[in-house]
């Protein structure tokens, strides 16, 4: 969540824990950072570390260190600094089962910068395939906040398989799944879905798909197909999860099916639910599970998988499809619609150009309010069809 916006840039850092000058340096070493100035970010950054209250400046520092051990070591001096200062200012109970301040992290504007803390951790230590110490901090996030307002409820069960322990991927799967195992007084499962009961093998009832079928998150179906596969093979459950994984977002599958190379970095480019930036980061977790020999030939031997993967030229009267994954190429403006060939996009252009124009530009519109800058206007020529799946943008989570 950004500061620059909501309650925190009203009220200050924390609710206005951090002092205003330390504040105010953090802003503009984050704004270097993001001009991709780390150098000339430094000095500001020592400056916001003498106020010990500002978490932020360690988070931003811990990516500029080195090594990500060091940045690791780094944020663990600043997660204990925080709950001293949690302990003191809230309660010296607050991190306690049954206090009133657990489950409820978050909301409190003081806790944000120790949360932020911890997902940088959870960052780092993916980015060393430390999984357990990211699955575990993770855990004690959802502890802490159920609500999972950090999102981190998306990478837990990515997380959980690479640390090789996929019964408790496929129990927290189900439990956010399962709406019917949500707490009503917090909208979720208790603790965040990390009780990590026994997962159920039983097929899923025909109202339990329909219920899921294009509004569950892509990513805890992908975790519940893969996981049951996991465990008892090529199954009725995981065929089940499988497809629906593969209708909510086919962009998983794909890029699994089409063997394209592993993302290297996350994707900070605005998203839609489910949409293709939502798989890149997926499959930056995930993808060396799924090119498993075995894995790979589960998920192309089914036929109902392949036809949400499988695309159909989107001029109007062409019913060309493909034979294989990503034969065709994508619109490179929108990169939402596949044509068969040349000409069959340059055919479609005159009835695609406003839909196509209207898409970048919405984009444009978000890039520019995350980072200040001007929309530049698109202009009348159609782009050329490419076949590159880079997502442009790409960037570091912080900087």
């Amino acid at each position: 969540m950004d500061r620059r916006m909501g309650a925190e840039a009203t009220m200050g850092i924390g609710g206005g824990m951090v002092s205003k000058e330390a504040a105010r340096n953090l802003e503009k070493a984050e704004d270097l950072c993001r001009r991709r100035k780390p150098e000339q970010a430094l000095p500001y950054l020592f400056k916001a570390m003498e106020d010990p209250n500002c978490l932020d400046a360690a988070v931003q520092m811990a990516f500029l260190m080195p090594t990500m051990e060091m940045g690791i070591r780094l944020l663990e001096q600043a997660e204990a600094r925080g709950r001293a200062h949690l302990k003191t200012y809230l309660s010296p109970t607050c991190f306690e089962d049954g206090d009133v301040y657990t489950g409820r992290f978050w909301s409190l504007l003081e806790t944000r910068p120790y949360m932020r803390v911890l997902q940088a951790i959870v960052r780092l230590a993916c980015e060393i395939k430390d999984y357990n110490k990211a699955a575990n901090t993770i855990i004690e996030m959802l502890r802490l906040c159920p609500g999972d307002n950090l999102g981190q409820r998306d990478w837990l069960g990515s997380i959980l398989l690479q640390a090789g322990r996929p019964a408790d991927a496929l129990s927290f799967a189900q439990a956010w799944l399962d709406r019917s195992r949500h707490d009503p007084d917090i909208c979720c499962p208790p603790r965040g879905g990390c009780t990590f009961e026994p997962p159920s093998q039983a097929p899923l009832s025909q109202e339990f798909i329909e219920q899921n079928k294009g509004r569950a998150p892509g990513s805890m179906l992908y975790t519940a197909a893969l996981a049951s596969f996991k465990l008892w093979g090529d199954c009725v459950l995981s065929r089940q999860y499988l497809r629906l994984a593969a209708s909510v977002n086919p962009h998983v599958l794909l890029k699994v099916l089409a063997k394209v190379e592993k993302p290297k970095s996350l994707n900070n480019s605005p998203r839609a639910f489910n949409g293709s930036e939502m798989a890149h980061d997926y499959l930056w977790l995930t993808q060396d599970l799924w090119m498993a020999a075995d894995v790979w030939e589960w998920a192309n031997s089914d036929t109902e998988v392949k036809s949400y993967v499988l695309k159909k030229c989107s001029r109007e009267g062409c019913n060309n499809r493909e034979l294989r994954a990503a034969e065709f190429k994508r619109c490179a403006g929108c990169r939402e619609v596949v044509y068969c060939g040349p000409a069959c996009q340059k055919a479609d252009w005159k009835a695609h150009r406003k839909y196509c124009k209207d898409t970048q530009q919405q984009l444009a519109m978000i890039k520019a309010i995350m980072s200040g800058r001007s929309v530049q206007r698109s202009t009348d020529t159609p782009i050329l069809a490419s076949a590159d799946f880079t997502s442009a943008g790409i960037s570091t989570l912080f900087h």
